[in-house]
């Protein structure tokens, strides 16, 4: 009985040593695994610039429609949106695409790289190589296009250049709106029309 408890009080005596010992060996393994990571890299994936965010807040292939009171159809779309974040009634968007269809039968088309449109004003101006193409055989190109979304209306305040079926022209401006006395779509080239005639060829 003697040499049970005297050896039952050495295996405790000695697994008071062991123990701390094996303890103080798998930590220390732990603090030299962990000086091989680099937690801080991480870091620049998981942060969320919030500001940045907010200002891109905003809508992918939005499309915005109108009907004039004489009945043209006016479409925009868009490849993105977003508000302007001065002013939240504007609405800024890029990759845009327009389609009038007037009630004559006649197709405007519309494109540029970017457009800032209004909403309670209804307008909406592109800008960056803005083409426009109609189906009465006119292709125009201009910088800036000053278009509404309510009536049919479309102007450029600066030069616009292409071609159309009298031929090549060059214009100080073009303005796309209903007359008001016959309610009939005009399109007029002004300021310094500039027209090389292309004769027609006689059709068999």
């Amino acid at each position: 009985m003697a040499l049970s408890d005297n050896l039952y009080s050495r295996v405790v005596a000695w697994m008071k040593i062991i123990l701390p010992l094996a303890a103080l060996g798998i930590l220390s393994t732990l603090f030299l695994i962990s000086r091989t990571i680099d937690p801080t890299e991480s870091i620049p994936i998981a942060q969320i610039d919030l500001e940045q965010r907010a200002q891109e807040l905003g809508a992918t292939n939005p499309s915005f429609a109108g009907v004039t009171d004489s009945g043209d159809q006016v479409t925009f779309r868009s490849v993105r949106a977003r508000p302007d974040p001065e002013d939240p009634e504007h609405l800024l968007a890029t990759d845009v695409t327009a389609r009038l269809n007037l009630t004559s039968g006649t197709i405007v088309d519309i494109r540029s790289d970017n457009a800032d449109m209004h909403q309670s004003k209804m307008t909406a101006t592109l800008d960056g190589n803005v083409h426009i193409n109609t189906t009465t055989g006119y292709v125009m190109t201009t910088d800036t296009l000053w278009t509404r979304m309510d009536e049919l209306y479309a102007e450029t305040p600066g030069q616009v250049e292409g071609t159309g079926p009298p031929g090549d022209l060059t214009a100080g401006k073009m303005l796309l709106t209903t007359n008001p006395e016959t309610g009939q779509a005009e399109l007029l080239f002004t300021g310094g029309v500039k027209l090389i005639y292309t004769p027609q060829e006689p059709k068999d």
